[in-house]
């Protein structure tokens, strides 16, 4: 299930992969081919529709949280703010923040949580949408745990992760959020991944 890459200085590709059999040149050769994020389709704080084609040639960091969330969202966005004001300015990356509480969290009340935080312009996406769909990317495609639950404080379960994803729509990192190690690393790791594209 899991990939990993052992060349100097390159980040892991996480997730599932698949073994591909073709021909070339008359040989049979096996790729593997990674899974990669789906496309997208989600409503940011200011109501636009953000797809994949805005993180297009970009590196993106994700996360899942709720604006009521009464546990660890609050400190994974003070976290979230170191890495965004590292990578403030820089056209080649990207934060897109899902709501798992699309219900209470309206492109208004996310818009009110950006400016809240200090974020402004669309470098830093605040996203909502159908439940289903937030959820399906979050515990398929990005690997975490988000999810309505009821016996929960504040009603949903949500993974504390932060996830790095390169150009291709791969996984190729993930950090505990909640700490200041793991936004560290986080940071440390975004410029391991920018300079595999020099």
């Amino acid at each position: 299930m899991w990939a990993c890459d052992d060349t100097p200085n390159r980040l892991p590709i996480l997730g599932e992969r698949d073994a591909v059999t073709r021909e070339v040149d008359g040989k049979t050769v096996i790729d593997t081919v990674y899974n990669t994020i789906p496309d997208f389709a989600f409503i940011n704080q200011k109501g636009d529709t953000v797809t994949q084609k805005d993180v297009a040639g970009k590196i993106y960091i994700t996360d899942f949280f709720f604006t009521s969330c009464p546990t660890i969202c609050p400190v994974m966005k003070r976290q979230m703010i170191k890495v965004y004001d590292k990578i403030k300015g820089n056209p080649d990356v990207m934060i897109l923040s899902h709501s798992i509480d699309p219900e209470h969290d309206t492109p208004a009340v996310l818009n009110q949580y950006a400016q809240d935080l200090g974020v402004e312009g669309t470098q830093w996406e605040f996203l909502t949408g159908p439940k289903e769909k937030i959820y399906d990317i979050g515990q398929g495609s990005y690997l975490v745990t988000a999810k309505e639950d009821g016996t929960a404080e504040g009603g949903y379960i949500h993974s504390g992760a932060f996830v790095l994803i390169d150009k291709d729509r791969r996984v190729r990192g993930m950090y505990d959020g909640t700490t200041d190690e793991g936004a560290k690393k986080l940071m440390n790791d975004i410029d391991v991944l920018l300079a595999e594209y020099k």
